[in-house]
């Protein structure tokens, strides 16, 4: 595999990322619960193609050693083979087993080991970064109010950072760090207005709680609702050497569209609202209860809390997305 930069210059697709306007470079740490579904994948598969982004870190919030190899060999195939990736802690070698509705195959080993690449190749789960000690190290060694931090899955690292105290990194508290340096948190989970959503309840919600009511930048919320079937085209027409299309094949088969919660997510991290969104819930904030449900609460408490609505169609937004992933995977074939 060719370093970004390199391959980058031999196709004439992408830009080298320091010829981007650092102004305009939205500066990504991703936390991810790849491991389950694969949306996770295509979400990552955008992070590391788009124009006007860069992967600082990803951390995982699933403690499989396959889903921080998966990260790796799936991002270190679109160029990005230094990044550094964290992995909760304990984590075990369990690979996911579909005993709900057994129509989807793991594919995290699968694409760790048949792609491996990256910072974490295969057989290297436990060299992954602790995640409060990878988001603290990476957030100190950047410009103030210049990181979008996307939160794909479970809060147990973002908890982990909000309770963390100074360090060798950084002598600032973890609030403080986040609200020195963040510029804003995306967030796929919830319900909107007001409803129960897994990415809240499933993991530990009192972390969801606590990272929700008290995290002291902007937040934008990409909920549920924001979700289309995709994927099918991408198994059809992406090359026979990408991982993304693989992973896809692996979990739910061949020529089959799948749900894209994820994508969109990392989407709007990138572009904002673009013509693809847009946002609503101006002027209050999302309140998680201890049992991980939420509401939207008009209190005037808080005014820099938004959720999302697709603004097109269904139909409309799959195709974009699609070629979104097309247009990634063959930059990097």
């Amino acid at each position: 595999m060719l370093s970004r930069l390199v391959k980058a210059v031999a196709i004439g697709a992408l830009l080298p990322l320091g010829a981007v306007d650092a102004a305009k470079t939205k500066k990504l740490i991703i936390d991810t619960d790849i491991y389950s579904g694969v949306d996770d994948t295509t979400a990552l598969l955008l992070a590391a193609t788009l124009p006007h982004a860069e992967i600082l870190a990803v951390n995982v919030n699933t403690a499989s050693s396959y889903s921080a190899l998966a990260v790796s060999a799936i991002i270190g195939h679109y160029g990005y083979t230094e990044v550094p990736i964290g992995l909760t802690r304990p984590f075990t070698d369990e690979a996911f087993f579909d005993n709900f509705g057994f129509i989807r195959g793991e594919y995290c080993s699968k694409v760790g080991y048949h792609y491996s690449n990256g910072s974490l190749p295969w057989g290297t789960a436990e060299d992954a970064w602790d995640p409060v000690a990878l988001y603290r190290k990476t957030l100190a060694e950047q410009a103030d109010h210049s990181v979008t931090v996307v939160s794909l899955g479970f809060f147990q690292n973002l908890a982990g950072l909000l309770n963390s105290t100074g360090d060798k990194y950084s002598p600032l508290s973890g609030p403080d760090l986040v609200k020195a340096k963040v510029l804003e948190l995306v967030v796929m989970g919830g319900q909107y207005p007001s409803g129960a959503e897994f990415n809240f309840f499933g993991g530990t919600p009192l972390n969801t709680a606590l990272v929700i009511n008290t995290w002291p930048t902007a937040i934008t919320f990409s909920g549920d609702n924001v979700n289309v079937l995709a994927g099918a085209r991408l198994t059809r027409e992406a090359p026979s050497t990408d991982p993304v299309a693989a992973s896809y094949k692996w979990q739910i088969g061949y020529n089959v569209d799948w749900q894209t919660w994820d994508p969109f997510a990392v989407l709007y991290a990138i572009n904002g609202l673009d013509k693809l969104f847009v946002a609503q819930g101006q002027g209050g904030h999302n309140y998680v209860f201890p049992n991980g449900s939420n509401t939207w609460v008009y209190d005037n408490t808080k005014n820099n809390q938004q959720w999302l609505k697709l603004k097109i169609s269904n139909v409309t937004a799959a195709n974009k997305l699609e070629s979104l992933f097309l247009k990634g995977v063959r930059k990097w074939a």
